[in-house]
């Protein structure tokens, strides 16, 4: 990916998934009805602590929590910065 960023310890790097913009019946969903992405890829890891080594691994894609993380603009683009264990799943 090319990005400048080392997550330190426990953390991870993920790039949120795209809100839907349609339903599944074609109707548009207003800016302000979209539901908060849950579901992102693994972009960068730090290296685990002494006691517990990391699970996921860069492009992953991931289940996380409503309001895991901290959300980062880097680049122009948006990405959430959380710890492992706020990572639900791995799917």
């Amino acid at each position: 990916m090319g990005l400048n960023i080392k997550p330190l310890a426990d953390r991870v790097l993920v790039e949120p998934k795209k809100a839907e913009t349609k339903t599944a019946s074609g109707i548009i969903i207003p800016d302000n009805a979209k539901e908060k992405p849950q579901e992102g890829t693994v972009v960068a890891i730090g290296n685990g602590t002494k006691d517990e080594p990391l699970t996921v691994k860069v492009g992953d894609t991931v289940l996380y929590g409503k309001y895991g993380g901290t959300e980062l603009k880097l680049e122009g683009k948006d990405y959430l910065m959380m710890r492992e264990s706020d990572i639900l799943a791995i799917i």
